[in-house]
């Protein structure tokens, strides 16, 4: 690809993976999965339209299966979109504070290191081995996000890695950031950065 090309607009869902997969790479992180999906819909304002979206999975084998870079990305009649996302396994819900000052430690946490003037949703999600499993030992995973910029799109794929891999080194910050450390599970004692 030329310089001048990866300064072009992204246009469709396939160059946007590239570029996302290029700069997560760089950051030292390896790809474990990549599914695309096509859907339509009938019905509703998008009748007839069809949406293209990709999932990636990434992993870094010094933080095992515990902390992953999940990156959701999708191509719609009204442009691209995506974000990138740090997923942590946390411990079992009962060993966590009230879930309003656990979302606040990690808001904290997150606004230290992700960069600033984008939008980093935060969120806990719990759920049940079953429906008659205690509430109290459900499985808990924290995500981070970090959503990209229509302008990182319009800049091109060169934007779109750097956007990457600097977010992904934010991620590793945060990982050894005491209020997100505290919700630890399994990776505590490991270093992100360490075997690159």
């Amino acid at each position: 690809m030329t310089a001048g090309a990866e300064r072009d607009p992204l246009l469709t869902l396939e160059p946007l993976i590239d570029a996302v997969r290029d700069g997560v790479e760089a950051a030292g992180w390896t790809l474990s999965g990549l599914q695309k999906t096509t859907s339509e819909e009938f019905e509703g304002r998008w009748q007839g339209q069809s949406t293209r979206s990709a999932y990636l999975f990434f992993h870094r084998d010094s933080l095992g299966d515990d902390v992953s870079v999940d990156v959701y990305l999708d191509e719609t009649s009204s442009g691209l979109q995506g974000n990138l996302a740090l997923v942590v396994e946390a411990p079992p819900l009962s060993a966590l504070e009230p879930v309003s000052e656990t979302l606040a430690d990690l808001g904290r946490a997150a606004s230290g290191h992700l960069p600033a003037g984008y939008r980093t949703p935060v969120s806990i999600r719990a759920r049940l081995d079953g429906a008659g499993s205690s509430p109290r030992e459900a499985d808990v995973e924290v995500r981070i996000k970090l959503r990209i910029p229509r302008g990182a799109v319009e800049a091109g794929a060169s934007a779109v890695s750097a956007l990457a891999t600097s977010s992904v080194r934010a991620f590793e910050r945060l990982l050894a950031d005491p209020e997100l450390r505290r919700y630890a599970h399994g990776w505590e004692d490991r270093s992100p950065g360490r075997d690159a």
